[in-house]
């Protein structure tokens, strides 16, 4: 459900911000590919983690947000960077 370097950083920023479009992301998330960015992106909306809200515009016009799901899931992410920093290797 989490495999993969780039859908961490995905939810942290989803969890920023109500909802981003696509171009967003890409632009505030350093390093990741519009490719690695819109596989990620569909593979959370699989895992149910994240919705995708097309709103039915030319030009196409779609934005993200976390599900009530992935709003659940960030408590213990958080938790766990949290354990991660206190207890990394000095």
């Amino acid at each position: 459900m989490l495999q993969g370097r780039w859908k961490l950083p995905i939810l942290f920023r989803l969890y920023a911000d109500p909802a981003l479009r696509t171009s967003q992301l890409k632009r505030e998330i350093a390093g990741i590919s519009q490719k690695m960015l819109t596989q990620h992106l569909r593979e959370l909306a699989e895992d149910g983690l994240v919705e995708r809200i097309d709103f039915m515009e030319k030009p196409l016009r779609v934005e993200y947000q976390l599900s009530e799901r992935g709003r659940q899931l960030l408590p213990v992410l958080v938790a766990m960077r949290g354990f991660s920093v206190a207890h990394s290797a000095v």
